[in-house]
């Protein structure tokens, strides 16, 4: 019971720094006019983001 507990809170939490990550004022820091190999910078940023969150989803319920 304390695990399932723990894995919803940090749950949450993952789910309170994604908002926080994908947020205008965050977002504002990345766009910029420069790219890396041809692509944006706010796009690499954007589904970097994407990956991690659910890289660390995945990390999180199977522990």
């Amino acid at each position: 019971m304390i695990k399932a507990t723990l894995t919803g809170q940090r749950l949450v939490a993952l789910f309170l720094f994604g908002c926080v990550a994908v947020n205008y004022p965050v977002l504002a820091i990345f766009d910029v006019q420069a790219s890396l190999a041809g692509i944006p910078v706010l796009y690499l940023y954007v589904f970097g983001v994407w990956a991690v969150l659910i890289a660390l989803m995945a990390w999180i319920i199977e522990r």
